[in-house]
């Protein structure tokens, strides 16, 4: 096969691919998007971040703290928020940080729970659903990954929600699990107890990362992402090779 003959269906009229590091992966970016993609780069790797998070602040000041931490760290890498709705306790807190910080914010609540949730002016956009099952799928939809900081049962079956949507294949979205103080720690004894029972597969109880800090849970979940980009371009790689050898078996029969 000559040496540039597996590239031939890359090739494009009017702009050529170039091969560029971005986010630790080789890709084949068309020049024209390459400085967009360096750019998105710079932003982080994630857009949209989905928190869950209670409605109440806790008895700890760290609970309060760490969910300043996390819209501080979502900030500073430019990722938009996407959340409850509410603007009381946690919810309250990382939506102010982060909207106050210049990025967007969306807060998806259901029409029930306006009085419940929302005390004085919305923060960012709202918007208003029917029910709780709404919500979960809107929250998913316009988010790139999923992080629980401490919160009730509604902030706990959220994440259990997103991580069995993950087991299931229906998202392949990142999950992290911001373990303020050991709040978690239950949680995640409960998850090595269904794996030791034989109720939860071992790469199933992986799908959720925790981590004690934000900016740590984040840098982990970074590298989820990562690894997933390197899967997809093995197999985009495959394709490559495929479609070319079929290209040079289809030119062998013509000639």
């Amino acid at each position: 096969m000559e040496k540039d003959s597996c590239w031939a269906p890359l090739q494009h009229q009017s702009r050529s691919l170039s091969l560029s590091l971005v986010g630790g992966v080789c890709v084949w970016i068309m020049e024209g998007d390459k400085e967009k993609a360096v750019a998105n780069e710079k932003k982080g790797r994630f857009k949209r971040m989905c928190v869950f998070c209670g409605s109440r602040t806790g008895y700890k000041p760290s609970f309060g703290e760490a969910t300043l931490e996390l819209g501080k760290q979502l900030v500073e890498r430019k990722i938009n928020l996407v959340y409850g709705g509410g603007s009381v306790g946690l919810m309250g807190l990382i939506s102010r940080t982060v909207f106050n910080g210049g990025c967007h914010v969306l807060g998806v609540i259901p029409k029930a729970l306006l009085p419940h949730e929302i005390s004085g002016e919305t923060i960012g956009e709202v918007k208003k659903v029917v029910d709780m099952h709404e919500r979960k799928s809107e929250m998913a939809k316009h988010a790139d990954a999923f992080i629980a900081l401490p919160g009730g049962y509604g902030t706990m079956e959220e994440l259990l929600e997103v991580i069995t949507w993950s087991q299931l294949g229906i998202h392949e979205k990142p999950v992290g699990l911001l373990n303020v103080d050991g709040y978690y720690n239950s949680l995640l004894a409960l998850f090595d107890k269904g794996v030791e029972e034989g109720f939860i597969e071992d790469p199933a109880r992986h799908i959720v990362v925790s981590a004690d800090t934000a900016e740590e849970l984040i840098k982990k979940m970074e590298v989820i992402m990562r690894e997933r980009k390197i899967s997809l371009l093995i197999k985009f790689w495959d394709i490559v090779q495929r479609t070319a050898l079929i290209r040079e078996i289809l030119l062998d029969i013509k000639s």
